[in-house]
């Protein structure tokens, strides 16, 4: 893991605050020339470059972007702010839930093979933070990297060890797939307006060669792993387990948070795989 970097603060500046933050889209513009420009550096967008920018809200971090690029195409769910980035020759917007975006079809469009892998971007709105890493999980395999602004804490989540309190779900579901690492710390003063959390940049590259496991089974053994944190698995994974006709050796006498990554998805692998697939559901 890389370390975190602290960009050189300065005064916010405005940009356009005509229009008002929606606390429904969870809505914080950011507005810190310095904090905007350590973003752009951390990305390293190149001429050509198919990236894809999750709301891009006041165009702060897609001016600076689509400079570099020369094409970006966004995806904005605010109606406003959506018509105003038509306005711009150089951006391609996707008006919609982010959510409700298929990937797979905006991939193949952008970058069609024998290209390289998509980019993708964002200030991700903190109250659909984690469903949106879950909902891009199931692309990765389409994606070459991916630079998110987040709160804080769901970052050192992200990015946590075994055996650490920030070790949760959210960590093995993300880190089987993705290699990870908090890049740039960002304060409240950033952004217009202030949020009540620090902030931080995530990197997330995927694995170019992830462990093959049913993400489903990998998904639903770690729910159930996690579901009682602080006690020893016995009585929950353990049952799981029994239940599942599992007559492999796992040590379920430990906490959840004591067991590795990879221990998880060896355990998912040995373990018949789930009758409904899918990717995965985002932690509780």
């Amino acid at each position: 893991m890389r370390t975190s970097n602290t960009a050189t603060r300065r005064k916010p500046e405005s940009a356009d605050l005509k229009h008002i933050a929606r606390k429904r889209f969870g809505q914080h513009f950011l507005s810190d020339r310095g904090i905007i420009e350590a973003i752009v550096d951390e990305i390293a967008p190149q001429p050509g470059d198919a990236m894809v920018e999750i709301g891009p809200g006041l165009a702060a971090l897609t001016q600076p972007l689509v400079e570099r690029l020369g094409h970006l195409t966004v995806i904005e769910l605010d109606r406003d702010l959506a018509q105003r980035l038509r306005a711009h020759a150089q951006l391609e917007v996707v008006e919609s839930d982010v959510l409700k975006v298929d990937f797979a079809a905006l991939a193949a469009r952008l970058a069609p093979p024998p290209a390289a892998p998509i980019r993708v971007v964002g200030n991700l709105p903190y109250n659909i933070s984690t469903p949106i890493l879950f909902h891009l999980l199931g692309y990765a395999h389409l994606i070459a990297d991916q630079h998110f602004m987040l709160q804080k804490e769901v970052i050192d989540r992200m990015v946590a060890r075994p055996a650490t309190s920030d070790y949760s779900r959210l960590s093995v579901m993300l880190q089987w797939r993705y290699d990870m690492a908090n890049v740039l710390f960002v304060p409240p003063e950033s952004f217009e307006p202030p949020p009540r959390v620090d902030s931080a940049v995530v990197r997330m590259v995927p694995l170019a060669s992830p462990p093959a496991v049913d993400a489903a089974r990998l998904g639903e053994i770690v729910q159930v792993a996690f579901s009682q944190r602080r006690k020893i698995m016995r009585h929950t994974l353990g049952k799981w387990l029994d239940q599942h006709g599992f007559s492999g050796h796992f040590d379920a006498q430990r906490r959840a948070e004591e067991v590795p990554v990879a221990e998880f998805v060896a355990l998912a692998q040995a373990v018949p795989p789930a009758t409904t697939h899918s990717t995965a559901t985002a932690p509780a």
